[in-house]
């Protein structure tokens, strides 16, 4: 890349072909994202070169696996779709994370969102997550929050690398 700014357009084309099923699987299951799935739609209906009608008649697996085939997804589309793909397919992982981090959550999800997490707790949590999970789902984690939250999540940085999540 010749910009190393990270995006979600960017952290998009870096998931795997796997992920990224899942991740448009998890916006076509989610009841509250329909102006996201309208997008997605739009999406698919332009690279297929075919009516959005067309695409909305299709069943959920063949509008993901379209949606995954997308490289040049919008941000605003792509952040729902990281966090709709960590939502449904990562609660353990983000779990264990704030585990790590002695950060009280329900299901992975943070209760108390005034909680800033201990920036010299940070290597020693994704080192946890590093023995837990596979590396590409640990740095697709770790990425999207420092895309969603850059100020909570600034201790990330040194651990992810300034190369990648700048």
């Amino acid at each position: 890349m010749t910009d190393p700014t990270l995006t979600p357009s960017r952290l998009w084309k870096r998931m795997s072909g796997e992920q990224r099923v899942r991740a448009a699987t998890a916006l076509w299951n989610e009841p509250e994202a329909a102006s996201d799935q309208m997008q997605a739609v739009g999406l698919i209906s332009k690279q297929m070169k075919t009516r959005p009608k067309t695409v909305m008649g299709l069943e959920k697996e063949r509008k993901a696996r379209y949606l995954a085939a997308v490289a040049d997804v919008p941000d605003v589309v792509a952040a729902r779709l990281l966090v709709l793909y960590h939502l449904a397919e990562q609660r353990p992982m983000m779990g264990a994370f704030l585990d790590a981090l002695g950060i009280a959550h329900e299901n992975g999800l943070i209760q108390d969102e005034s909680v800033t997490p201990d920036p010299a707790k940070m290597a020693g949590a994704v080192a946890t997550l590093g023995t837990q999970f596979p590396a590409d789902d640990v740095s697709l984690y770790l990425h999207t929050l420092l895309l969603q939250d850059p100020v909570s999540w600034e201790g990330l940085r040194e651990v992810v690398g300034p190369s990648e999540a700048t």
